[in-house]
């Protein structure tokens, strides 16, 4: 409703904008164009035509003579003269019976009025142009230095913590903002200070926002919310302008939460670029930092941020006393994937065969906005089938278009290139169910989805943190294995594997530089030119923080770990080449085939849910390969690598 009315009133003020400018245009064109204009005699003329009596209805002013004369049509038109000294231009009127009047000299009232009329003219129009809209709503056209934070009514607030799921940590840190704008005095009696300002950092996705908004929920304040980007336009002092109008909102309505979205938009290191440190962007962040230092605890105001990028932020916003607290907020695990399902699966009707634990088995690494966008996509697929509820076929098919896209049934692929793509995915699948420290396959498909022509589906059976060195070298086998498949059966590569190489090569250069898993280079870290500023300023003075002698070792390292890799890709299918022969020529005739029939065909065991037993040798005894080279155990890396969503290889 707020929303109609607003529009309402703009329409109201763009009709009498378009009013006063048709009453310009017509007041102009009436003073320019008052009538037929009056043709100009001289006086000589018009003395001759009062001696034949060719004038009449003559007014006779102290500066000028008009009426009317006959032309040299015959017709009485209008005409005017200057008025000269003449003292018996009375008596040849009066004897010649011409009709005239007097007139007294009132141009100087006219000209006054002239001038008057265009002065109210415009105020008028200034006045509902600028002032008039500013006083009803605050939206004029000169009031671009004005925040364009939306401010919302306490009693309008829906969102508390009941609507946000799979961050519980979280949720606790902001528990104590939430009882100190409640009830500030419990704490200022024992010497406590609220929080000036809390950045929520996490990836994309994982409900930062939402966590925002269910404190403003809970705590039953203000709340002021505003993206980064608004506050920075092409007027220089527009942003500090912005910045300060919004903190005055907030003293005003305090006690209150001021939220900015995508802080890094204008919080971002300073002096870092070519332009030094007097851009626009800059006096935003410095304006920002003179009002966290300018309000006290006791105003009942807090700043709440969120970025994807904590770590290019100015060390000077984030330090304690202007952020206090630093929130992260990740994605979530098995428990918080089946909380927030249930949160999002609330308003569609679910069949009896739904078990949001099982989907959420089947879906690590997904933030909060994959899975509400699985649930809503379930619902639409269920929709287009006409069924009355939303059934696990529904959810799966969900699932997979969230990861890989939805199915590309109409693309024709010739036989050919069919087989081809059958080799390099089935290449992946065997690989990748007989490496001893792989995620199981789920299923392996030559159906298109989005760009991919067929991809090779892998579900950990838990949530993983660490990453042993084991692990990635199985990975990297598992990528490279598509393309080993294609020489050895068709003694050719192809361009399929392009995406594979790359992130085949990725892995292993961060093996080498970053992880410390090189027996040659050894356990250090060693910078890559992608960390750091990204600004154009750093870009261009960085440099390399190691001899051409350490490159070239990095990268002999590198080409050693891929081909020994490629090698092992290929021992296993070349060892395996029945059982690889035939998923091929079922994956052919099925174009999907699951975890059952691919272990089924490869003579293993199904992949168990909990961690089997191990041996000396650190081999798992149901998921032994069959003819691969046992992998020593390697200590589990001192840095996380964090497990990527959305597990599927992609051909």
């Amino acid at each position: 409703m707020k929303n109609k009315n607003t529009n309402n009133r703009r329409i109201v003020s763009v009709g009498q904008i378009m009013v006063w400018v048709i009453i310009f245009a017509a007041a102009v064109f009436f003073f320019n164009n008052p009538g037929a204009k009056p043709a100009v005699l001289d006086y000589s003329d018009f003395k001759q035509k009062v001696a034949v009596g060719e004038v009449s209805d003559l007014t006779v002013a102290p500066g000028v003579i008009s009426g009317l004369y006959k032309n040299e049509k015959g017709e009485f038109a209008k005409f005017k003269t200057v008025r000269m000294e003449d003292p018996k231009l009375v008596e040849e009127l009066s004897a010649g019976k011409i009709k005239f009047k007097a007139e007294q000299d009132n141009s100087w009232i006219s000209n006054i009025l002239f001038n008057v009329l265009w002065i109210v003219l415009l105020i008028g129009f200034w006045w509902f142009v600028f002032i008039r809209p500013q006083r009803s709503d605050g939206k004029s056209a000169m009031n671009f230095a004005r925040s364009k934070a939306k401010m919302q009514d306490p009693s309008q607030q829906t969102v508390t913590f009941k609507d946000v799921a799979g961050c519980e940590e979280a949720k606790e840190e902001l528990e104590d903002v939430i009882k100190f704008l409640k009830n500030p005095k419990k704490f200022q009696k024992l010497g406590g200070k609220l929080p000036k300002g809390v950045l929520l950092y996490g990836a994309p996705g994982t409900g930062k926002t939402l966590l925002a908004k269910a404190v403003a929920g809970e705590a039953g304040v203000a709340f002021f919310s505003a993206s980064a980007s608004e506050f920075v336009e092409m007027f220089v002092g527009v942003g500090a302008a912005r910045v300060r109008d919004l903190f005055d909102q907030a003293k005003k309505n305090s006690p209150a939460i001021i939220f900015i979205d995508e802080l890094d938009a204008v919080g971002r290191r300073r002096f870092a670029g070519i332009g030094g440190g007097h851009d626009e962007r800059e006096q935003t962040l410095n304006q920002l930092l003179i009002e966290l230092d300018g309000f006290e605890s006791k105003q009942g105001i807090i700043l709440m941020a969120s970025t994807n990028r904590p770590d290019v932020l100015d060390p000077a916003l984030i330090r304690p006393g202007r952020f206090d607290r630093h929130i992260s907020v990740p994605a979530p695990d098995l428990k918080g994937r089946e909380e927030i399902l249930a949160v999002h699966a609330k308003k569609v009707k679910l069949a009896k065969d739904v078990d949001l634990k099982t989907i959420a088995k089947g879906t690590p690494g997904f933030v909060g906005a994959d899975l509400a966008n699985v649930i809503n996509e379930a619902a639409i697929l269920a929709a287009r089938a006409d069924k009355e509820a939303v059934d696990r076929n529904d959810l799966d098919e969900a699932v997979e278009r969230v990861i890989a896209g939805p199915q590309k049934k109409s693309r024709i692929i010739s036989k050919k290139e069919r087989e081809i793509i059958a080799a390099h995915e089935v290449g992946h699948t065997v690989v990748a169910r007989l490496t001893n420290h792989s995620d199981p396959v789920h299923k392996v498909t030559i159906i298109p989805r989005g760009q991919a022509l067929g991809y090779t589906l892998q579900l950990p059976l838990e949530d993983k943190f660490l990453t042993s060195k084991s692990e990635i070298l199985d990975k990297i086998c598992i990528l490279l294995a598509g393309r080993a498949a294609e020489q050895i059966v068709f003694g050719e590569i192809t361009s399929g594997a392009s995406d594979d190489l790359n992130k085949a090569t990725a892995y292993a250069r961060k093996m080498v530089m970053e992880l410390g898993m090189s027996d040659k280079i050894g356990p250090i870290a060693l910078p890559n030119g992608d960390e750091g500023e990204v600004f154009l300023g750093r870009d261009l003075s960085r440099h390399k923080m190691y001899s051409e002698e350490m490159a070239r070792s990095i990268d002999a390292e590198i080409v050693d770990l891929i081909k020994s890799s490629y090698e092992r890709a290929q021992e296993i299918i070349l060892t395996n080449r029945a059982a690889f022969d035939k998923l091929v020529q079922t994956l052919l005739e099925k174009e999907v085939v699951e975890a059952a029939e691919i272990d089924a065909i490869l003579g293993l065991k199904p992949a168990v849910k909990e961690e089997p037993p191990q041996d000396d040798n650190g081999a798992s005894s149901s998921r032994e390969p069959v003819q691969d080279k046992p992998q020593e155990e390697q200590p589990k890396a001192p840095k996380a690598v964090q497990p990527e969503a959305k597990q599927a290889e992609l051909f």
